[in-house]
């Protein structure tokens, strides 16, 4: 009998097989069947023309030219459009300035560094700070673009602009100059960016947003290169959106139904690459954003010329289809174009002092540690902010964003902290933006902390950093924790008044990009990011973390064993906690970083994913993979459900003995029983968690239970976990209701 239920909380094993792609496959063999068709067409007219482009006879009724520049036929384009929009007979292109004098349009060849031509905007073409031509007569797939902005460059005034600087357009669907990971910039030179247009007809079909509760939510957090690069991922594009595509019937059968992408957006790994100890190091995370409306084409298996994010897009559209949303990781907090010894690419040469926070000097404020600061809350970057967040909603039909240092989206244009931020507001109301999940990094570089008191209107949940603080400290046995613990495991109502900011403000979490894996978090006392190139000077010093008594790997196998069952605490709690969960991929069969808590730089076997360890560990990603779905099974656990009928409290806390809820300084064993109903049941879900974060054994007295029901305990972290046990298995009870709680241990109880 328990044995059934537990296949019936799993259900059934999917195959890890590859999804049908087949729907996609055949639109794209159409699409380029029409491709063929339509280049029949153009050569049968070109016949006799010049191969400069310049003179292509506009065909169709619709708009016409009115002007010719450099031999080229154009017209006012489409203003209310930002960046390039094709029409039926040419191209729009469209950019902002507030500050410029005079705006060019380049076009390039694939690939080649000097353009073929040079568009001067005519004066009447300039509306506001709004510059628009339409060019006739363009063929998408044989031309890049770019601007040249003219005006005054005064650096002390925050005015950089300069004729010659060639200006990626911010709003480029697709980047060129940087195809292939880990080489610089095509044609030579750094930072040599144009934009490409992009043909958007990929087919949704009748995908709907899950629009999953936050709190129902169990987040994988992972970088889409190092999930599947190395070897071991045992796919055939490793490394890439189709190298992820290919694990969802592995992620859809571990439980979790959320992915949180660190940066897709076109971003510069070779930014700051150098080499240390022989090995090359990139800016492998992807913090450091180029273009924010392109998908990093460094992540595609194959070249998308004009189709740039389809293989995202595909990816995007099975996860859905397999349940689970999706999350970006978004970096709106600073640009890839540095301080005054940067680069200028774009942002800089269009308005440096309306896009970036600026010293009285003219030199940038740096509370992002990377060396400048967008300025969220003017209303031109604001609207740009918004733009881009719509952009990713409808085009790509992604769920939610998680906002890199977002308390930089709160300072005003002189680095302030504003108490009600523009952006955010707009943010939280957007009409399109209205149902995704907002997610807030609620602190910066520059010491503006504001974990449970970030701006919210209702709408925006955080990274609950002192649950992953305090929860490690409680874990690992420090002293004067346990009250803490059980707020942070109850949901941090010390921190999100549930009147003023929902039940679900609190992302749960003790892993994540940043820091220790949690294989590590138990494996190392020490940092140890030597590998970086800066003598360990890097990282964090204080992650609350504990080598279990050897530092790094060991044969030993008591420390072994305990290291286990710390993960497996780890796991349960964080479960077991109310509101949404993150994890960080590869913690659910103990993957190693070798103890560095740091490793944004690495793009090896360091960051790399080793699927290998998936055997060596199948324990622990078996558990995982039962406590995902018991907390799926026990919604009470997570969230507030219809109260119980047998009137027990949504939640209790019993320390050591029924309705004990007092702590001292030296207490480390707590319980926490949780009483409701799901909507469509009439019978009451009570689960009970317990702790016990001492090094002995300690005895729980268990509280009586209602109308007859027996306590049956579902976990126990000090027993072996194998998948499908029974649980009779793993523990048993003195006087019915007393239990012995074996050292460093979590039980999990429910009553039937």
């Amino acid at each position: 009998m328990i044995k059934g239920m537990l296949r019936n909380l799993f259900g059934k094993r999917d195959s890890f097989e590859p999804q049908n792609t087949a729907h996609h496959k055949q639109k794209d063999v159409n699409r380029q069947e029409e491709k063929e068709e339509v280049k029949k067409e153009e050569i049968s007219q070109k016949e006799g023309d010049s191969d400069d482009m310049r003179h292509r006879p506009v065909r169709g009724m619709g708009l016409q030219p009115l002007d010719v520049i450099d031999g080229f036929s154009v017209r006012p384009g489409f203003y209310n459009r930002d960046g390039a929009a094709v029409a039926p007979n040419g191209v729009s292109f469209t950019i902002h300035s507030h500050g410029a004098t005079g705006c060019t349009l380049l076009l390039f060849r694939p690939q080649e560094k000097q353009p073929y031509a040079k568009l001067k905007f005519p004066e009447s073409y300039h509306i506001g700070n709004t510059y628009s031509m339409l060019v006739f007569g363009l063929n998408i797939e044989e031309f890049e673009y770019a601007f040249q902005l003219d005006g005054p460059y005064e650096p002390e005034h925050g005015l950089l602009f300069n004729k010659d600087h060639i200006l990626l357009d911010p709003y480029a669907r697709a980047v060129t100059g940087q195809r292939n990971w880990g080489e610089r910039p095509e044609g030579g030179g750094d930072f040599v960016y144009h934009a490409r247009v992009v043909e958007n007809n990929f087919d949704w079909g009748k995908v709907k947003q899950l629009e999953y509760p936050l709190e129902d939510l169990v987040i994988y957090e992972m970088h889409v290169r190092g999930f599947t690069k190395d070897d071991s991922s045992g796919v055939t594009a490793k490394g890439t959106y189709e190298g992820l595509r290919q694990k969802i019937p592995y992620l859809k059968d571990l439980g979790i139904n959320a992915v949180e992408l660190m940066p897709i957006f076109e971003f510069d790994e070779m930014e700051s690459a150098r080499v240390v100890d022989g090995k090359q190091l990139y800016n492998y995370w992807g913090y450091n954003t180029v273009c924010f409306f392109a998908p990093n084409t460094g992540y595609s298996s194959v070249v998308e010329h004009n189709h740039e994010g389809d293989e995202l897009k595909r990816m995007i559209y099975e996860l859905k289809e397999n349940g689970i949303e999706v999350i970006l990781d978004v970096v709106f907090n600073h640009t890839a174009e540095g301080n005054e010894h940067g680069p200028c690419f774009s942002f800089k040469g269009i308005d440096n002092n309306i896009y970036y926070i600026l010293a009285p000097d003219g030199t940038y404020y740096n509370f992002s540690g990377c060396g400048n600061v967008l300025n969220c809350n003017h209303p031109m970057t604001r609207r740009f902010i918004i733009d881009c967040l719509r952009y990713w909603v409808t085009e790509y039909r992604v769920d939610g964003f998680r906002f890199d240092l977002a308390s930089i989206l709160t300072r005003d244009l002189n680095g302030a902290p504003m108490a009600e931020p523009p952006i955010l507001q707009a943010i939280a109301c957007d009409s399109v933006l209205w149902k995704v999940k907002l997610i807030a990094e609620a602190w910066d570089a520059g010491g503006l902390y504001q974990v449970g008191n970030f701006p919210a209107y209702r709408r925006w949940s955080e990274w609950n950093g002192k649950y992953r603080d305090d929860m490690r400290r409680f874990l690992k046995g420090d002293e004067g924790m346990a009250g803490t613990a059980i707020t942070r495991i109850t949901g941090s109502k010390d921190l999100y008044d549930p009147s003023e900011r929902g039940k679900s403000a609190s992302v749960n979490f003790l892993t994540c990009h940043d820091g220790f894996t949690l294989y590590d978090m138990y494996s190392y006392n020490m940092k140890h990011n030597e590998k970086n190139g800066w003598s360990n000077t890097d990282g964090d010093n204080n992650g609350n973390n504990w080598n279990c008594g050897a530092e790094g790997e060991t044969d030993d196998p008591e420390v072994e064993e305990l290291r286990r069952r710390m993960i497996k605490n780890a796991c349960a709690t964080l479960m077991c906690s109310r509101g949404p969960a993150m994890f960080y991929a590869g913690d659910e069969f103990c993957n190693t970083q070798f103890g560095n808590n740091n490793a944004y730089c690495q793009d090896n076997e360091i960051s790399w994913l080793n699927w290998n360890r998936l055997e060596k560990y199948r324990e622990i990603h078996d558990f995982f993979r039962y406590m995902i779905a018991f907390r799926k099974r026990y919604a009470i656990v997570r969230k507030t459900t219809k109260p119980a009928v047998c009137n027990l409290p949504e939640v209790s806390i019993h320390n050591g003995y029924p309705w004990n809820s007092g702590t001292d300084y030296t207490s480390r064993l707590i319980g926490v029983m949780y009483a409701g109903r799901n909507e469509a049941d009439t019978k009451d879900d009570i689960v009970f968690y317990g702790m016990n974060a001492y090094w002995e054994p300690l005895d729980m007295q268990l509280p009586t239970l209602p109308n007859g029901m027996q306590w049956k305990i579902c976990v126990n972290t000090f027993v072996p976990y194998e998948d499908g046990q029974d649980t009779a298995l793993l523990g048993s009870f003195a006087f019915d209701s007393k239990l012995k709680v074996p050292p460093r241990t979590v039980v999990v109880l429910v009553g039937e």
